[in-house]
């Protein structure tokens, strides 16, 4: 048997579908060990360049070459520099590289699925495969917005901490260690970094302006603002950080309040903006015919037109929803 004969006695479908297992596996043995490893390994690779060379190479022991070898070609570009700023934000403690792996098996299995359930239709596989790449950036951005709610909701009490520890005679940055001791995740997070940073001897001022690009909060840049004007006019800190306190904390009543008038606008323009598409998918599986009437030759180009007409239509319509419900204090 020569080779062209068992080249076409091989099923391409059990080709792809061995390789969309295969993915799977690999994608929920990386979740599997993205949550249970050690916090620390990559905290220790963001301040890499602060600290002992010897301490970074045993961490980077523990990657594998084709790992290391994605993330070099990544993190030496500025999509790397800007998918690393993301999931510090968000808090997932994964490499550029890691993440891009991430959105190329999920693009893969989410357009096999759908290319399988459409009738192995080539345009319903590329279709999926956008939608499956984009997921895991709409989660990232998901975790992110979490976590900054949660961030801008202790800092209140955050600032009343460090106003009594900076009374009972504590420095700036006691004050802040205080902090990275006593209150919970995520804001003691942000500020054992900080602390880490300024230990290694980086400035406190640059290291709060490293706390601000990891968490992009306005009150947070009121409270950085007013530290930093303290530390070059002098004044009193403890006075300025219980006016801040009282200023957030009435900001966060009106958010609440405000959020809770808003939430029916921003989610009927999610629901409305999803709804054309579910109906779509299901014409598509009780009616093919009728949906494959915008791909058909003598459709050209008015079927693609219009596809795209009601696309364009649907994200400006979820667009201006969005403002609607967007009310800035």
């Amino acid at each position: 048997m020569d080779l062209a004969q068992l080249f076409n006695q091989i099923n391409p479908i059990a080709i792809i579908a061995t390789g969309a297992g295969i993915s799977f596996v690999l994608l929920i043995i990386g979740i599997v060990i993205t949550v249970t490893s050690d916090r620390k390994t990559m905290e220790l690779e963001r301040l890499g360049k602060y600290i002992a060379e010897d301490e970074v190479l045993s961490e980077r022991e523990r990657s594998t070459p084709l790992t290391d070898w994605l993330n070099r070609r990544v993190e030496r570009s500025s999509i790397g520099e800007k998918i690393s700023q993301s999931l510090s934000r968000a808090d997932l403690k994964l490499k550029p590289g890691e993440f891009i792996a991430i959105i190329v098996i999920s693009a893969f299995l989410v357009g096999f699925v759908l290319w399988f359930i459409g009738g192995k239709v080539i345009v319903i596989g590329i279709l999926g495969a956008v939608i499956g790449a984009f997921l895991p950036r709409m989660y990232v951005n998901g975790q992110q917005k979490k976590r900054l709610v949660k961030f801008d909701d202790q800092l209140p009490d955050m600032l009343n901490l460090m106003v009594n520890g900076l009374r009972a005679g504590f420095s700036t940055m006691q004050a802040m260690e205080a902090v990275s001791r006593e209150l919970p995740a995520p804001i003691s997070d942000e500020f054992r970094r900080v602390v880490q940073e300024m230990q290694l001897g980086i400035p406190m001022e640059r290291a709060l302006d490293n706390l601000l690009v990891r968490i992009p909060s306005d009150d947070l840049d009121l409270t950085i603002t007013a530290i930093n004007v303290q530390r070059e006019v002098g004044g009193n800190l403890a006075e300025i950080m219980e006016t801040i306190s009282h200023t957030i904390r009435e900001r966060i009543r009106i958010k609440g309040e405000i959020r809770v008038l808003t939430t029916q606008v921003m989610y009927s323009g999610r629901f409305l903006s999803m709804l054309p598409l579910f109906v779509m998918g299901i014409l598509y599986l009780l009616n093919r015919d009728y949906m494959m009437e915008f791909f058909k030759p003598e459709s050209m180009p008015c079927g693609y037109i219009a596809l795209g007409l009601s696309a364009l239509l649907i994200f400006f319509g979820y667009l201006a929803m969005n403002k609607l419900g967007d009310i800035e204090i």
